[in-house]
């Protein structure tokens, strides 16, 4: 039982904003059970067992049953669902998977986001930029005959659900929704009305000790039946009560039916306005300031050093706030598993807490009401700076020691140092989902100068430093898509082509060419319109090696001759070189001859020009295989053999082998088997003497 004398707090004994004392709340009660809802729990549990319209053939259903636990924000239907997940863990050996289909905004997540989580949380792998129904397709395949369950909480209808059902009849989905889901068969409905008197008395006794509820048990049902036996609300109003160890349950009821109604609060909202209303206004400024902004947390998720950089505080009055708060039901403990040792130095030891979704909606009003619009977006710009300089010391980790980026981050402040590059790879891994929705939020602002551009940057050098290229790539695409949001907006159309090159490559390796082609035409048109030629080379080049992808060798060609002549307006004779074979390589693809060998003809002249040996013998050899393919075998071996007079030149030993191989087989077919044998023999003993 939680005792009700006061503890130390950053506010302990402070002025309320109308002038009282304000003692500090004592420390939050454990919560280790929910109260009541014994009989929705039963009824649930008998539910998944309770044949559904699609098995009432006898034949076993084709997808997972649906439970659906309906209910106002506030009326404990995550509590409930969360004991309900607790009981059935056991019957489940493949684990439970989460996901809050609302995101920190209050809009709905997008689905595709959510099921890329699920994918990762499974260990399956999903092309980065997948489309929704790609994705769904993906999750469902990796839930097949799997024994697992699905929590989506705070669904906000029926299609944010659906594209996340398991075809697996062995799976159990819990959905926490505020209304039904219609349009998805079959759900197993559980509404979630107001506790009843016990169990609203009980939630009082937790927090205010059972002494008080005793002597005065009347009172108590008052307030039960005055917050309307909602948790939320019987919880901020117990840590009220909590925290003052003097005032009687006379007082709580009374100050809760004075706290003002603004016009336009439901009755079902009246009672959570009230009770979070009398535990906010109690709260000396500056913590009700921290509290205010917790809200803008990235991915909802707040720490003391976040707090205090939105703030503008010190990490102690901040970790101290947050405490307090969770012993007044204002936040909650996020109980995350990566929260321990994966943090800076300086920064570990601070728990990450969430505000409540049922109370999002009141905070994020008080910041619009109570901060001014530039208060708001330096309290921003401070957290966004703390966290481009976490990325730049997380991605320093990768390098040396001794080197110019360790030496840089070893003059940072002690939170800002990773112990290890491993704490540094764990730290990004658990705070990812915050990560990018940091740089959401950056981008969303608009007005934060070149801060959102330098975020952006510091986290794709960080992923790429961390991760490497192809596990990075799926969060790289979402940080290229924010990149060409912010240049479209800003009329940047050299971040415009990056962003839309970097794309485009992802959409290669994915298969998407069509895509890729559309945004490489784009990337050209940027280019050309910041008069950026090396951006406007490679948009040039990747059209033509999309092209090929496509099998559409004639258009590769002229994409190639089109990078090529600008090349040589620039006289980058090693670049023209290299278009030169490429474009050799098209047109021997459609068995256009004569100007393979034009262009591979081309393309060694080049390289001899810029002192390519190596190069130039690949050309060669390259136009002595165009040649016997053109049926001219005396000139092939003729190149052949020019080919390897070079490459002997240059020292390239794999090369030399492979042209002593091809010259045999051209000898082969020439009539001229003991030529051919020592030729091969040559080659053949170089592989063996140099396997790797």
């Amino acid at each position: 039982m939680p005792s009700a004398s006061s503890s130390r707090s950053c506010w302990a004994s402070g002025p309320r904003r109308d002038g009282a004392t304000v003692p500090a709340p004592a420390a939050p009660p454990a919560t280790v059970r929910i109260a009541g809802r014994r009989r929705e729990l039963k009824a649930l549990r008998a539910d998944i067992e309770r044949t559904g319209l699609d098995t009432l053939t006898g034949r076993r259903g084709a997808r997972s049953r649906v439970l659906l636990i309906a209910g106002r924000p506030g009326s404990g239907r995550t509590a409930l669902a969360e004991a309900l997940l607790r009981e059935l863990a056991a019957d489940y050996p493949d684990g439970v998977l989460r996901a809050t289909l609302t995101g920190r905004d209050g809009e709905p997540a997008p689905t595709d986001a959510i099921a890329r989580e699920l994918l990762d949380e499974l260990g399956t792998a999903a092309p980065p930029g997948a489309a929704e129904d790609e994705l769904s397709e993906l999750l469902r395949g990796a839930l097949a005959g799997r024994r697992a369950l699905l929590f989506l909480d705070d669904a906000p209808g029926a299609e944010h659900v659906e594209p996340l059902l398991p075809d697996a009849p062995d799976c159990l989905v819990v959905v926490v929704s505020q209304g039904p889901l219609t349009g998805i068969p079959d759900v197993r409905p559980c509404t979630l009305g107001g506790l009843d008197g016990a169990a609203a008395v009980e939630i009082l006794a937790r927090y205010a000790g059972p002494t008080r509820i005793t002597v005065d048990p009347r009172t108590a049902d008052a307030v039960a039946e005055e917050c309307v036996g909602q948790p939320a609300a019987l919880v901020l109003a117990g840590g009220w009560l909590a925290a003052r160890p003097r005032s009687s349950l006379a007082d709580l009821h009374q100050a809760l039916a004075a706290v003002p109604l603004p016009d336009g609060v439901s009755t079902a909202a009246r009672p959570l306005y009230r009770a979070f209303h009398l535990a906010y206004d109690a709260l000396p400024e500056p913590a009700a300031r921290i509290l205010r902004l917790t809200v803008m947390a990235p991915d909802g998720l707040v720490d003391a050093h976040t707090a205090a950089a939105l703030a503008g505080c010190s990490v102690a009055t901040a970790g101290a706030a947050l405490h307090e708060f969770t012993a007044l039901g204002l936040l909650r403990p996020a109980d995350l598993p990566d929260d321990t040792g994966a943090a800076p130095d300086g920064a570990a030891g601070h728990p990450r807490y969430r505000l409540p979704g049922c109370l999002a909606p009141l905070v994020r009003t008080l910041l619009e009401e109570c901060e001014r619009p530039a208060d708001i977006q330096l309290a921003r710009a401070r957290m966004l700076q703390r966290t481009v300089r976490l990325l730049v010391s997380c991605r320093a980790m990768t390098e040396k020691p001794g080197s110019p980026a360790r030496k840089k981050v070893a003059g940072l402040p002690r939170s800002l140092r990773f112990p290890s590059r491993a704490a540094a790879a764990d730290w990004l891994r658990g705070r990812r989902g915050a990560l990018l929705d940091a740089a959401r939020i950056a981008v969303a602002d608009g007005q934060l100068d070149t801060l959102d551009r330098r975020l952006m940057a510091a986290l794709t050098r960080t992923l790429l430093a961390h991760q490497g290229p192809e596990a990075a790539a799926p969060d790289l695409y979402a940080l290229h898509r924010l990149v060409l949001q912010v240049a479209e907006r800003r009329r940047l159309p050299r971040e415009q082509a990056a962003a839309l090159l970097n794309l485009a490559d992802l959409d290669v390796r994915a298969g998407r060419t069509e895509a890729a082609l559309t945004r490489y035409r784009g990337a050209l048109e940027a280019a050309r319109a910041a008069e950026d030629p090396v951006a406007t080379g490679r948009a040039l080049e990747s059209l033509g090696g999309t092209y090929g992808e496509l099998g559409d060798w004639q258009r590769a060609a002229d994409w190639y001759g089109r990078a090529l002549e600008l090349r040589l307006g620039r006289g980058e004779r090693a670049d023209a070189a290299r278009l030169h074979g490429r474009i050799g390589g098209a047109y021997a693809r459609v068995a256009r001859w004569e100007e393979a060998l034009r262009a591979w003809r081309a393309a060694a002249r080049t390289y001899r020009r810029v002192g390519d040996t190596s190069g130039q013998a690949r050309a060669i050899g390259e136009l002595a295989r165009v040649q016997e393919c053109a049926g001219q075998p005396e000139e092939a071996l003729r190149a052949s053999r020019e080919a390897l007079e070079t490459v002997r030149k240059a020292g390239d030993g794999p090369l030399e082998a492979a042209l002593q191989l091809r010259i045999a087989d051209t000898l082969e077919r020439l009539g001229d088997p003991a030529a051919a044998r020592l030729h091969r023999a040559a080659g053949e003993q170089f592989l063996e003497d140099h396997p790797d």
